[in-house]
């Protein structure tokens, strides 16, 4: 019997035969992923790794019950000892569970954080959305100034442009304070009351749970209505204000062009103050490459101290098709350095003992060991995109000598046995960059 996958998910394959599933490649994946550490390096944030499965009051208490995540989502089952457990549909919520249990703000002020691996929604599988899919995310806890939100911001922006996507565009907005929240829900109550029964069933359930999330619906009867409703701006409060005017003039003093957008809000419950997307006009309807914002009451609310928190997280598979689809290069899968063919046990058996000193030395080789002929051997090499091939029989054995060609070029050069080893090493470091 022959198993499929699941719907909804995915194979990472090191090449994908078809040109539109290119962006599953595990190449291209591999180079998207040191783009993200190499960015967490230089704004100084260090990797945190969480369980992929965590006990499901976590997301009920920290995404919220009101979401469209925690309500409909989930992946969430009961262990042997029969507790309930969810896979994580987010990388917020468990960070910031083992920053409070591990008591972190004890040990500094500031901490900046990242992660990336797996997260598991029960989606309608489209373009850009699975089942299981992967988030690089950012959370930087402890500090409560516009300048933390403009960082973030521009961190975001700033691996997109590393990755070479363009047409981006910043949507920003706040969701205010807690005062501000609470005069602004009046009054979304008091504009949807008339339009309760055309809304979607969705929103009529949000309407009691949290109005908030109205105008985040994507369902085509509420939009014409949530278009009028009253922009948050109205009902900030001073402070509130002050901190999205101050937000607002540095992006622009670093550089960065925004717009507001007074109906993002985006899809969970523990946001405050600055909120954010990114997105290419390149891409269609599914134009979102990533986003976040201000958190600053999850980390009590899951039984730490009252510490502000702000983050983000984007897509991998939304980037590598977005990539893929505004024609982004990437670079080509690396082969051997050298692709030994042996031509008889006695010379296999010194290749074998060849090719493992030079990767204990640090040196990418391989050798045939499938005791193809010379031609199909060298096919094989090829395939391999091998920087350079030696073939080794009993006439090399005997003479103490053998031909290094490079594939590219079709060049050989005449190498002594005594000295192979010594030569390779020379010669990938003088060609350490080799493309």
């Amino acid at each position: 019997m022959q198993y499929a996958i699941p719907k909804g998910v995915f194979d990472i394959f090191p090449e994908e035969s078809q040109p539109e599933d290119a962006w599953r490649s595990s190449v291209r994946w591999q180079y998207v992923e040191e783009k993200m550490r190499n960015l967490a390096h230089d704004y100084q944030c260090l990797e945190v790794r969480t369980p992929i499965f965590e006990k499901t009051e976590l997301f009920i208490r920290g995404v919220g019950e009101s979401s469209d995540i925690v309500s409909k989502e989930m992946y969430t089952f009961l262990d042997k000892g029969e507790r309930s457990m969810t896979l994580r549909p987010e990388g917020t919520a468990p960070v910031v569970r083992a920053f409070v249990e591990k008591k972190l703000h004890t040990q500094k002020p500031l901490h900046k954080l990242y992660y990336i691996g797996p997260m598991f929604r029960y989606d309608r599988p489209q373009a850009g959305r699975y089942r299981q899919f992967h988030q690089f995310g950012v959370e930087m806890i402890g500090c409560a100034s516009a300048e933390q939100d403009v960082e973030l911001i521009d961190m975001a922006c700033e691996l997109y442009r590393r990755l070479g996507l363009k047409e981006l565009k910043v949507m920003i907005n706040t969701v205010g304070d807690k005062e501000s929240r609470e005069t602004y829900r009046l009054a979304l109550k008091e504009y949807f009351l008339s339009y309760l029964p055309s809304l979607s069933e969705d929103s009529q359930i949000r309407f009691e749970k949290n109005v908030l999330r109205i105008l985040d619906s994507k369902s085509p009867e509420d939009q014409a209505i949530v278009a009028n409703a009253p922009p948050i701006q109205e009902f900030l409060s001073s402070s509130a204000r002050k901190h999205f005017d101050t937000v607002c003039t540095l992006l622009s003093d670093i550089g960065l062009t925004w717009q507001i957008n007074s109906r993002l809000v985006r899809g969970l419950d523990y946001y405050n103050h600055t909120v954010f997307e990114v997105t290419s006009s390149l891409l269609g309807s599914q134009n979102a490459l990533g986003g976040g914002g201000r958190y600053d009451g999850l980390v009590s609310m899951i039984g730490g101290p009252d510490v502000p928190s702000v983050g983000f997280a984007t897509g991998i598979e939304r980037i590598l098709q977005a990539m893929q689809k505004q024609n982004v290069p990437f670079p080509s899968a690396q082969g051997p350095f050298v692709y030994f063919i042996g031509l008889g046990d006695t010379a296999r058996l010194h290749i074998l003992r060849i090719v493992t000193s030079l990767r204990h030395r640090g040196i990418p080789v391989d050798m045939e060991l499938i005791g193809k002929k010379i031609q199909q051997a060298l096919q094989m090499a090829d395939l391999a995109k091998a920087h350079y091939v030696l073939v080794l029989g009993e006439d090399e054995l005997r003479s103490g000598q053998a031909v290094l060609k490079e594939m590219a070029t079709r060049q050989t050069t005449p190498i002594l046995l005594n000295d192979l080893q010594t030569q390779i090493v020379h010669l990938y470091q003088q060609k350490k960059a080799y493309p």
